[in-house]
């Protein structure tokens, strides 16, 4: 890592790049190289129930759909759809094929494009139930992390980070973390009231779930371990303050357990794709991470799950299926 100061800024400022696509997500021509197929982790589980048979529905945002992993759906082409993201990968240990396996994640989705049809850059996405019917056995939907506006949270936190690193790391500034004070001023949290209207809207889609396929076994899909806990060498890396590092970490929590929460009063399963990638964030080794840091190294857009991560999703949900990898 280069030590000075301007050298610093400098690779701050080619990682802002690729803040234009930091979100769940936007559309980013970033193909990266290297193999994220790699290093599956079985991911221990108590089974809730038999295996769900098909048809099934994937819902969600762009940590569902998987953008920038080859290869890419075309129709809508802006909903940046792989064939190798966690809906797929369930789908094809399913045997499900056909109509009998509905795709309708798309890249930026928030929950109101649950019942809404999404413009995107490049086409028109159909309102995601749509795709539901009576016959719909199986449901799953990751999604929540638009509503918060996670992307220009991230964003502005990098903003935020660069000037920390120009102000000389802290040595000048007593403003250790200063994305958290800017959303948290300890007696209102920003960041929580907007979860909190999303968990909201999120029981209304839930609801509005169950009444369109109520014979469907409905799975919510929380989000992977996108930043450590502990800032150690991740601030830097990341563009960040060091500690707004776990300041972003406790949101992504928080958002989860609202998730959590919201699945369990409606009655859904709730997976927890957090606990099998924690040690595998956006920080980590690149042989091994789920999360790709604000330059991929693999296929897949900024702070983004790789080919590796959406097999990591895909085996949460299995395991909460109780079906084998």
């Amino acid at each position: 890592m280069k030590t000075s100061t301007m050298a610093g800024l400098a690779t701050l400022a080619a990682g802002g790049v690729f803040l234009a696509g930091i979100s769940l997500g936007t559309n980013n021509d970033n193909d990266g190289s290297g193999n994220g197929s790699n290093g599956r982790t079985p991911v221990a589980a108590t089974p809730q129930k038999a295996p769900a048979n098909g048809p099934y529905v994937a819902l969600g945002d762009s940590y569902t759909s998987g953008p920038n992993i080859p290869s890419q759906a075309t129709a809508p082409a802006g909903c940046d759809r792989s064939d190798r993201n966690y809906p797929s990968l369930v789908a094809e240990q399913l045997n499900l094929t056909g109509a009998d396996f509905r795709d309708m994640s798309c890249t930026g989705a928030t929950i109101a494009d649950l019942t809404s049809p999404q413009s995107t850059d490049n086409g028109v996405n159909r309102a995601q139930l749509s795709a539901l019917s009576a016959a719909t056995r199986l449901v799953t939907i990751g999604i929540g992390g638009n509503d918060i506006g996670f992307s220009s949270l991230i964003k502005q936190c990098v903003k935020s980070g660069v000037l920390h690193y120009a102000m000389g790391s802290g040595k000048y500034s007593a403003v250790a973390a200063p994305c958290r004070e800017e959303y948290d001023s300890g007696a209102t949290d920003e960041i929580q009231l907007r979860i909190d209207k999303a968990g909201t809207r999120l029981a209304t889609a839930l609801a509005e779930v169950k009444r369109r396929a109520p014979q469907a076994e409905v799975y919510v899909v929380g989000y992977p371990a996108i930043l450590p806990p502990k800032a150690g060498n991740c601030g830097r890396e990341m563009g960040l303050a060091p500690a707004d590092v776990p300041f972003l970490h406790k949101e992504a929590q928080s958002l989860n357990t609202t998730l959590r929460e919201r699945a369990s009063a409606a009655g859904a399963v709730y997976v927890d794709t957090y606990k099998p990638s924690v040690g595998r964030d956006a920080c980590s080794d690149r042989t091994t991470r789920w999360i790709e840091p604000m330059i991929p190294l693999a296929p897949a857009a900024p702070v983004h799950p790789n080919a590796r991560g959406e097999r990591g999703m895909a085996d949460a949900v299995l395991n909460a299926l109780g079906t084998p990898e």
